[in-house]
């Protein structure tokens, strides 16, 4: 911080998440680095705005009444913290159970010591955590964007980020409202030749991990999301043609 006080937003996209929002928004206010919280509320049906500001977070409601809506929602507390001055920015899941206040700290200080222009959480996960990740979103990597490949969680929800580089990226027509919206961030800013780093936070532990072990069918639509939002993308940035070179 040096001397000079900067603003950092910690933004909580959440729906139907009132078991973990209290806890996550009070373990994210104990950052040394003194984070303003807000939390994007995505037209929850139980109490979860409620527990957030009990918790100390601001709370909007989220602009578009569709889900998923990730994007929707991530864009929303974007906006919300320009219009506040938000020097950098963080988003982090709702539903984690073992947050610490030093995952904050860990992600912003390589930002604010400009190390790199954007931080991307990664974590060890259980053996069949993270299906989306290793089936679709990793081998449509290699195929179509290398430059991001090597990334060991592409669809990390913990990222932190100067406020001009999310500014650049905001202004992009072709944001994703769902939940293609955390491989969208990572290649633009790859292509837009941001430097991204990604930071070990050890164990993530979440609810919806859960889930998901019951029923996998229930990751379609993301599954659906992500890969659409790549194949999108290597329209754009002209690479189709890499389909040529995979070796089937």
């Amino acid at each position: 911080m040096r001397g000079v006080k900067m603003k950092l937003f910690v933004i909580f996209p959440a729906r139907n998440e009132s078991k973990t929002i209290a806890q996550c928004v009070e373990t994210a206010r104990k950052s040394k680095y003194e984070p303003e919280v807000l939390v994007v509320d995505g037209n929850s049906s139980d109490k979860t705005g409620a527990e957030a500001k009990s918790a100390g977070a601001t709370v909007i409601m989220q602009s578009k009444g569709i889900y998923p809506a990730k994007g929707v929602a991530l864009k929303d507390g974007l906006k919300e913290a320009f219009s506040r001055g938000a020097d950098y920015i963080m988003f982090l899941d709702a539903d984690i159970v073992n947050l610490t206040p030093e995952w904050i700290d860990l992600l912003v200080e390589p930002v604010i010591e400009k190390a790199c222009d954007m931080s991307r959480g990664y974590y060890q996960r259980a053996n069949y955590d993270g299906a989306v990740t290793k089936l679709v979103a990793k081998p449509l990597a290699w195929v179509f964007f290398p430059e991001v490949a090597h990334f060991n969680q592409p669809l990390t929800g913990e990222i932190c980020g100067t406020a001009e580089l999310f500014k650049a990226l905001f202004r992009n027509r072709d944001w994703p409202d769902g939940w293609g919206i955390d491989m969208w961030l990572l290649i633009e800013a790859a292509m837009k030749d941001y430097y991204i780093a990604e930071v070990y936070l050890g164990t993530k532990i979440h609810t919806s991990r859960q889930d998901y072990q019951k029923d996998v069918v229930r990751l379609t639509k993301m599954a659906e999301q992500v890969s659409l939002t790549t194949f999108k993308e290597a329209i754009k940035y002209k690479r189709l043609d890499n389909l040529k070179k995979a070796r089937l």
